[in-house]
């Protein structure tokens, strides 16, 4: 099957303008801003199943549909804080397919109403911004950009935003305070973006794979889009796949692929030839899937990942095999969070900090009583955190504790 989003690896030098629209570049943008409706755009986006590829998974079409209308300006941000450990898809984007990730920014700020948008994006891409700055002149310079595009009264300008490398700034209420130029932390919700964002105004917020798609389903239809994956998620994903695998690497695949194919056929097996034990499908973020047979014929889309206990998120597929040490893994994924927690709220503050000792603790000379504690520290914080972070923090461990306990009994003393 041909790319949809990483279509620089079979178009060279996409990446360049005159390549892009020779290619049906911003086709689809001018036809959206000339001959549909907003909201017409937004029924296309609906029907075609798109969910945002940023985690969560959440319709994209009925995000854009929540838009308030009854207040203006309303504005659209592009979340390019790529800074979940595992995940690597939205920079390649950026770096080899850039106008298709800008076109789906600009028919979504169409749909919307927005005649500003922004892209956040992670303050370690400073070189990757420079380029986009550049390209956006370009789109300016060719008449996508600026003011009454195709000769209508529509308006857009694109501007980029570099954070400063805080991971809590992916959460999209503590991007919105980072990009007003406050501190990044998150919001007290509701309200919700779509309702009081950016500037108190009605704001959309979507992944770059997200509006990487947007072109393509506009250009070919909702149906056509429809086809590919299954039919709780539409269309296909990219796959940041890394951990104990022999090619390790982004893979555009459509759902409904298995973790078998993902990891044998694309990824070339386990370095080795080791036996996988466990599979977290969201980076550091997510749960610990003890691997068997079934778990690798399983498909991967939403639905059926949570069968396992887990959720898909932004697909950042980490393999874990037999000489890997879980009481290593979640001490390497609780300093993480320690480090990145922002400190607004008391249970993920105070519980990372805990964690990060008890974890520390295992690694040199803990009992099974500091298993037992760090667990039940764990699950005090679950339910209680501002934000998604401080829950993200508990999940290598909770499960990690709970479905892998014999490697916990066997590594510490009684």
């Amino acid at each position: 099957m041909s790319h949809i989003l990483l279509r620089h690896r079979e178009i060279p030098d996409i990446n360049n303008l005159n390549v892009y629209t020779k290619n049906g570049g911003f086709a689809a943008f001018k036809n959206a801003v000339t001959k549909m409706k907003p909201n017409e755009v937004t029924d296309v986006v609906k029907n075609s199943g798109l969910r945002g590829r940023g985690g969560a998974g959440f319709p994209t079409g009925m995000k854009w549909s929540f838009i308030d209308n009854k207040n203006w300006p309303h504005y659209v941000v592009a979340n390019a804080d790529e800074s979940e450990p595992g995940t690597f898809k939205d920079r390649e984007i950026m770096e080899g397919n850039p106008f298709q990730f800008l076109e789906g920014l600009a028919l979504a700020s169409y749909a919307v109403g927005a005649n500003v948008a922004y892209v956040y994006l992670r303050g370690e891409f400073w070189e990757l911004g420079a380029v986009l700055d550049q390209k956006i002149v370009e789109m300016e310079e060719a008449g996508y950009l600026g003011d009454k595009l195709f000769g209508t009264d529509y308006s857009l300008r694109i501007y980029n935003h570099l954070g400063a490398g805080a991971y809590i700034c992916g959460e999209e209420t503590a991007l919105l305070e980072s990009l007003e130029g406050k501190r990044g932390q998150p919001r007290v919700r509701p309200p919700f973006p779509p309702a009081v964002g950016l500037y108190g105004k009605p704001t959309i917020i979507n992944n770059v794979e997200t509006f990487a798609n947007v072109p393509m389903i506009l250009a070919n239809g909702a149906e056509w889009y429809k086809s590919i994956g299954t039919s709780d998620s539409a269309g296909v994903k990219i796959f940041s796949l890394s951990g104990r695998v022999r090619k390790p690497g982004n893979y555009e695949l459509p759902f409904g692929t298995t973790f078998r194919d993902l990891i044998y056929k694309h990824g070339g097996g386990v370095q080795d030839s080791r036996t996988v034990k466990a599979i977290m499908p969201a980076g550091a973020s997510s749960s610990l899937i003890p691997v068997d047979d079934k778990v690798l014929d399983t498909p991967m889309d939403y639905a059926t990942v949570r069968t396992l206990g887990a959720d898909l998120g932004s697909a950042s597929i980490i393999v874990i095999d037999d000489t890997v040490s879980m009481k290593w893994l979640i001490n390497k994924t609780v300093h993480f969070f320690k480090h990145e927690s922002c400190g607004k709220c008391t249970p993920c503050r105070e519980g990372t900090y805990w964690m990060s000792h008890l974890t520390e603790d295992l690694q040199h000379n803990g009992s099974t009583g500091d298993v037992d504690l760090l667990l039940n520290v764990a699950k005090q914080m679950q339910g209680k955190c501002l934000c998604a972070l401080g829950e993200f923090a508990t999940m290598a461990v909770v499960t990690g504790i709970e479905r892998f306990r014999k490697d916990f009994d066997n590594e510490v003393r009684a």
